[in-house]
């Protein structure tokens, strides 16, 4: 059997695309309490706006579908999958990231609690399971554990088995009452690379 191959030259200079690309228009937002405006695709999604214009690489692409809650975000204090959300539904609002949790340097409860409580272990899922975990945890100060689990139901998650992650949560309820001491996992830690990721002045995981 001999097979034909047909050799394809493209005539000119320009490639045209076989769908044309939308035009950027202006977008702004307030992301992690500070203003923002971007130049973005009017058709564009706001989990590609926030990672590739914004800069705010804490929230991850997963699924790509709203199964696997990586990409959630909170808008005006509500969860939301970032990747079903058109970014231009919600401009104007208030963005908050896994970027927006911490005090500077300082971790917020939720942070620690995860850390402390094993409640993130190969870690791409966490930023999904930390924001939706905040966002309980501003409505219901005193989650039960099955309160919990429905709150986090939507978030996927591959090591944990999910009991760490609601013990942390938990826990974080607990540091955010008041009813237990800060753990000194939120005490600020250095920057391994305070200098570039070329000339570390300390070898990362040393970070004391």
């Amino acid at each position: 059997m001999t097979y034909r191959t047909t050799a394809f030259t493209m005539v000119g200079e320009e490639h045209v695309t076989m769908v044309p690309s939308p035009p950027g228009q202006r977008w702004a937002a307030e992301v992690n309490g500070q203003q923002v405006e971007v130049l973005a695709p009017s058709n564009a999604v706001l989990l590609d706006v926030l990672r590739d214009k914004v800069g705010t690489l804490g929230v991850k692409r997963g699924c790509d579908l709203g199964t696997c809650g990586c990409c959630a975000v909170m808008i005006d204090g509500q969860p939301v999958l970032s990747c079903l959300t058109l970014a231009g539904q919600v401009e104007g609002a208030a963005i908050t990231t896994v970027e927006g949790l911490s005090d500077g340097a300082h971790l917020a409860p939720i942070q620690t609690c995860f850390a402390t409580h094993g409640g993130s272990q190969c870690g791409f899922c966490t930023p999904g399971f930390l924001i939706s975990s905040q966002a309980l945890l501003n409505e219901n100060p005193e989650p039960s554990r099955e309160e919990i689990a429905v709150a986090i139901e939507g978030n996927l998650c591959r090591c944990t088995g999910y009991q760490q992650i609601i013990d942390a949560v938990e826990a974080a309820a607990a540091l955010q009452r008041g009813e237990v001491e800060t753990s000194p996992a939120s005490s600020p830690h250095p920057d391994p690379h305070p200098v570039g990721p070329e000339e570390p002045t300390m070898p990362p995981g040393h970070a004391k």
